[in-house]
């Protein structure tokens, strides 16, 4: 088989980055190194992974049944060694309006189509997308989600008595402002405190991971509030559940995710997602959201941790494992995962060495439900916002944001804020849209504004001699693309109006697309309405491929030579009666 397809057909494979692993060998020493980055990471995503559940608008156990199964599928399946994937902060602004329209069982629907759109975009080989999505659109809407992000979580972090549940973000500031002055002092000291943890916690450098130490100040502040008569919510006084047996409960089930077709989960209505075209394509939409910011999401953290590894991703073989988690995730309550850039940095410098601490991982958050699920629900609504709060500003990077805004050109702002106001105040993916579209068109016009022409006819470094009397040479420098031909052949043309002949220098040209074709067409026309001769001379290989696939040739009117010295030389015999010998200097 050959090197070229073999390479394909290995960025396509199932779980490459594990494979690869043990390929270089696999010791007791990585094994232990697994095992402790995955506990830590297991523990800083138990929280995690119910805060975002509620965030999305599902009870928390989903949550982590996603870390869970999909955590574990992705860590054997993908092809990044060190991504750690389950619920993020960035899904919240998609999956939640999908959760309030059509209940859990829409959002497990768009899950599993979702992860369909996943594999197909390993299989049609797009791992490589992310180099195409310019960093102030990157930038943008990770800011915007991480203010959305914020905004959603004031009501908890406040304890604000908010009736209705907006989904226009303008609405719900405005009813955010108009519950200020009735926000409940025990809820917000309780997030404040876990707030300042989390914010201090990392300046002792110490081992231990500032979620656990701020979620437990906030729960023995909550407690010591409930002790005095005051209310303070919690995960166990929101949510309730009922088992198959009739055991009733507060919190989270201490049970197994189980088998159970996804469109049978609750709708908005409590019922079954009845199925139907309409019902499909509403949740299409949705989908494709979701697949390409998962795309996006963790071919950014696995670029992320190569850069930290010094290691390289397998990315097809990434989307291929990530399609693959929202498969089979939705089949057990698990809603739409992909890798988070802060717990797989963590996971690495907690001493990673495979997609194994990623499996442990997902075992540490399995005994988590198992054992710890009658904590679990001791843990304030307040803490959890306060969580996600810290989440929002770590992946809003805002140390980059201010830099571009100082430093970056007008046109990277433009896009930046474009793309910010955009998924703040209408949706995540017209933003991505808008924002590269408007990052092509500026760059386009960047590029156009680079290609030019210049006569060289008296520099004697390109055109030794005098040339006959009439004649002009151009030199012809950039691409000369649909944005740029029209202006510059036009230009030429008001350049060689009155004269007998010119020769295009074409050796800077190392594009020449359709409208380029065009453009040369309409000024070899003119040069021959006009009868001024016309010479191209030193084409690169790809605009002489274009022209002759386009079926350009030699005309009496047009000629072509392969260097200009060849040009200047067939000028001055021809049209000066005498032969010159013609050296380039």
């Amino acid at each position: 088989m050959p090197t070229s397809r073999r390479s394909r057909l290995h960025s396509l494979s199932f779980a490459s980055a594990l494979r690869e692993n043990f390929k270089e060998g696999y010791s007791h020493r990585d094994l232990m190194g697994d095992l402790m980055a995955g506990v830590t990471v297991g523990i800083i995503a138990i929280p995690l992974a119910m805060a975002l559940a509620i965030a999305s608008g599902v009870r928390p156990e989903y949550g982590l049944y996603t870390a869970i199964i999909a955590g574990f599928l992705i860590a054997l399946s993908g092809g990044s060694r060190y991504s750690i994937s389950g619920p993020t902060a960035a899904f919240v602004v998609i999956l939640y309006p999908v959760t309030q329209q059509f209940g859990l069982a829409g959002l497990l629907v768009a899950t599993l189509m979702a992860g369909v759109i996943l594999v197909a975009l390993a299989i049609a080989r797009l791992g490589r997308l992310i180099e195409y999505i310019p960093e102030s659109v990157t930038l943008g809407f990770t800011s915007g989600i991480a203010i959305v992000i914020v905004v959603l979580q004031m009501r908890d972090f406040f304890g604000l008595p908010m009736s209705v549940d907006p989904e226009s973000f303008m609405h719900r500031i405005a009813l955010l402002f108009g519950a200020l002055p009735e926000l409940d002092i025990a809820n917000t000291l309780v997030a404040l405190s876990t707030l300042l943890v989390l914010i201090f916690w990392p300046r002792l450098k110490l081992p231990v991971p500032g979620h656990l130490p701020a979620l437990l100040i906030g729960t023995g502040l909550a407690w010591l509030f409930v002790v005095n008569g005051l209310d303070v919510a919690t995960i166990g006084t929101r949510f309730s559940y009922t088992l198959a047996d009739g055991t009733t409960g507060q919190g989270i089930p201490p049970i197994l995710p189980s088998f159970q077709w996804p469109w049978l989960q609750p709708g908005p209505d409590g019922m079954p997602l009845q199925w139907s075209w309409s019902t499909i394509q509403a949740l299409l939409p949705a989908a494709f959201s979701i697949a390409m910011l998962g795309a996006i999401e963790s071919l950014l953290c696995a670029v992320v941790l190569d850069g930290m590894s010094g290691r390289r991703h397998h990315a097809n073989g990434e989307l291929l494992g990530q399609g693959f988690g929202n498969l089979v995730a939705p089949f057990f309550g698990g809603i739409t995962a992909t890798a988070a850039i802060a717990r797989s940095a963590t996971n690495y410098k907690a001493g990673a060495r495979s997609p194994i601490s990623g499996m442990i991982h997902a075992l540490v958050v399995l005994a988590g439900l198992l054992i710890l699920a009658p904590i679990l629900s001791w843990l304030p609504m307040a803490s959890m916002a306060a969580l996600l709060v810290m989440v929002a500003w770590n992946m809003s990077e805002a140390h980059k944001v201010v830099h571009l805004l100082k430093k970056a050109p007008a046109g990277d702002v433009l896009v930046l804020l474009t793309c910010l106001f955009l998924t703040v105040l209408f949706d995540m993916v017209l933003a991505i849209s808008a924002g590269i579209v408007m990052a092509s068109l500026l760059f386009m016009r960047d590029l156009a504004g680079m290609t030019r022409f210049t006569d060289i006819s008296s520099q004697r470094k390109h055109v030794p001699v005098e040339l006959p009397e009439g004649w002009v040479v151009l030199k012809v420098s950039g691409p000369l693309f649909f944005a740029a031909a029209e202006r510059v052949f036009d230009e030429m043309a008001e350049t060689v109006r009155d004269k007998r002949g010119v020769v295009l220098y074409m050796d800077g040209v190392p594009l020449l697309d359709a409208g380029g074709l065009n453009g040369f067409d309409r000024f070899s026309r003119y040069c021959e309405k006009q009868e001024i001769r016309l010479m191209i001379a030193d084409l690169q290989f790809q605009p002489l491929r274009a022209m002759a696939r386009a079926g350009v040739k030699p005309t009496p009117n047009c000629q072509f030579t392969a260097t200009l010295e060849e040009a200047v030389g067939i000028i001055c015999t021809s049209f000066s009666g005498e032969s010159v010998q013609v050296r380039a200097i």
